[in-house]
């Protein structure tokens, strides 16, 4: 599959949105309370222009097949981020892109100065909780921060 991963730029917007809800209905994942009702899902490459924050797209001719950021885990110590909105289209699953677009914003993030690497996710994704956990991330018993996502009650964490 040859496929590039850039930083997301503003004519973006609105179709990592649409690849993000896409996999919510896809999926029958709730809706309420996760990244799909997030009121700025329509303005990632705004929300992201902090200096210790990125959102990577997954592009592959010109059609975006998904995404993934980092940013500062809200109510939490700054030495904290959160890898946020990792959302792949159906094609581009199972090919070791998840891993690869995870990476890059795991070495942002420590290049940013974090220290730990938050996520959220929902029970029934297990094949993203078995990307995380070969990843490093472990189990914790509840949430962190505030992300809002209170439909999310996965929790993990890892030591950058």
């Amino acid at each position: 599959m040859n496929y590039i991963i850039r930083e997301i730029e503003p004519k973006d917007n609105l179709k990592i949105a649409t690849v993000i809800r896409n996999v919510f209905e896809e999926l029958d994942a709730p809706k309420a309370g996760t990244a799909y009702a997030d009121p700025h899902l329509n303005t990632l490459f705004e929300v992201y222009q902090a200096e210790n924050e990125i959102y990577f797209i997954v592009e592959m001719d010109g059609n975006i097949l998904g995404g993934c950021g980092v940013g500062n885990l809200v109510e939490a110590e700054f030495k904290i981020c959160e890898l946020q909105k990792m959302y792949l289209a159906k094609e581009a699953r199972g090919k070791g892109i998840a891993k690869e677009l995870m990476q890059k914003c795991l070495t942002f993030a420590k290049q940013a100065g974090y220290d730990k690497c938050y996520i959220e996710t929902l029970p029934f994704m297990k094949n993203a909780q078995k990307l995380y956990v070969k990843s490093g991330f472990t189990y914790i018993d509840g949430p962190m921060g505030a992300t809002g996502h209170n439909a999310c009650d996965v929790f993990m964490i890892k030591d950058l």
